[in-house]
């Protein structure tokens, strides 16, 4: 057995009890898969006589996370404190400095500020490991970074946030709308009380972020992802959806393209036949497509005190081995400058639904508009007729440029005919 492998914990919520109760339960498994002790030395939070199911008497307590990270007689310091600033950074870049490997689940710190982390830690000689920071407990960070290493990855896309995805799951199962299904996944705690982070779209963006640098060796590029949550999908979106054979999904998708390299989140219609479109609930799912090995399927609970805990123990296992890879597949020296494709580039097929007078000659209208920017339709549905009341009416078209949809779906709204703003929903053909 090697001498033990002594970390300090910053941050002691549900993830930091879940992976104190997680290495004490396990610590003859650790010690063998190791080959020596991983032993908590010291732990730090706001606050101290919280109950928080675990006993953290053995452990010495810091009210100061960073004077921890400087001082405490550790060589690894796992940051659970969240938060793209402030002491989550301090306490990364503290450890560094001194010389600790760190070991994050902060998705937004590694999305804003992993690429700088990533070359203080090369500089230093010491570990940035994160694999905690994106999709919970599925191993995707390892598996892009050494498990898919002979590849050149084509795409990488998933379901990143299991609130959302349980949110449009029961949205379809129930013809529930978006607000009741909410409320109800706050209730649950699937959701928080201000959701905003996980509805927006942010935290998918964050872990896409991360996802792309892994998958082609650029510099984490959140401020390139192009970012739309799920506000604005309805019911009756899902329902048309089903009809046309489609599931709507949260994506985040990531691809090189002859523009530049695609970040993108937003809702998908996914055909009702792939993989994707079967994950349900609060988890997670990431499709990896590598041009050796084709396409690899990930899914698993993407967030929790046991999953998360799982994924930062595997981190330091790593360490405790004496594995040293570079945190983002290629030397951090070697990222180079993500060049972002504009979103007004990209091709695909589209849903439009709209709110229009019943009225001879709307969809003629509506026509003209999609035919003076060269976009064509592939499908038109409209179900029942109210003489006096407006109608929804939806299209989908065939491929087109972004660009070309916009300025298609601007005309649209200015239409005297079309009574609400169109509502789009990109299709996504995920057999590519």
């Amino acid at each position: 057995m090697s001498a033990p492998l002594n970390i300090a914990i910053a941050g002691l919520g549900t993830v930091g009890a879940g992976l104190v109760r997680l290495i004490e339960s396990h610590a003859d498994l650790l010690a063998r898969r190791s080959g020596g002790p991983i032993r908590i030395a010291a732990v730090s939070a706001r606050t101290r006589g919280r109950n928080r199911g675990v006993d953290l008497s053995p452990y010495a307590w810091y009210d100061d996370p960073v004077r921890m990270a400087r001082e405490a007689p550790v060589e690894v310091v796992v940051e659970l404190i969240g938060g793209e600033d402030g002491i989550a950074r301090k306490v990364c870049e503290t450890a560094i400095g001194r010389g600790r490997h760190v070991v994050t689940a902060n998705k937004a710190l590694i999305a804003h500020h992993g690429t700088s982390l990533a070359r203080e830690a090369e500089d230093k000689g010491v570990v940035l490991a994160f694999e905690a920071a994106v999709a919970g407990g599925i191993p995707i960070v390892k598996a892009l970074r050494e498990g898919l290493a002979g590849n050149r990855l084509k795409r990488v896309y998933g379901i990143l946030n299991g609130t959302c995805n349980y949110i449009l799951t029961a949205m379809a199962d129930g013809g529930r709308e978006f607000a009741e299904v909410l409320a109800e996944a706050q209730s649950l705690g699937y959701a928080e009380a201000d959701p905003s982070f996980d509805v927006d779209g942010i935290d998918t963006a964050h872990k896409l972020a991360i996802l792309a640098s892994l998958a082609f060796g650029t510099e984490v590029a959140f401020g390139s992802v192009h970012v739309e949550g799920i506000r604005h999908v309805s019911a009756l979106d899902i329902a048309f959806a089903d009809e046309l054979g489609y599931r709507i999904k949260l994506l985040g998708i990531a691809r090189p393209t002859e523009h530049g390299i695609e970040q993108r989140v937003h809702p998908c219609m996914v055909s009702a036949d792939a993989p994707i479109a079967k994950v349900s609930g609060v988890f997670n799912a990431i499709v990896a497509d590598g041009d050796f090995v084709g396409s690899t399927v990930f899914e698993g609970r993407g967030a929790g005190a046991g999953p998360t805990a799982s994924a930062l123990a595997a981190d330091l296992v790593d360490i405790a081995r004496g594995v040293r890879v570079p945190p983002f597949s290629v030397a951090a020296s070697a990222l180079v400058p993500l060049a972002p494709s504009p979103m007004d580039r990209h091709r695909g097929a589209y849903y439009i639904r709209l709110t229009v007078a019943d009225q001879p000659g709307v969809i003629a209208d509506v026509a003209a508009a999609l035919r003076d920017e060269r976009v064509s339709i592939e499908a038109v549905l409209q179900r029942a007729r109210h003489p006096v009341e407006a109608v929804p009416v939806v299209m989908v078209t065939h491929e087109t440029e972004e660009a070309a949809m916009i300025r298609a779906q601007r005309r649209i709204a200015a239409l005297g005919t079309v009574v609400a703003p169109p509502r789009m929903i990109r299709i996504e053909p995920l057999s590519e």
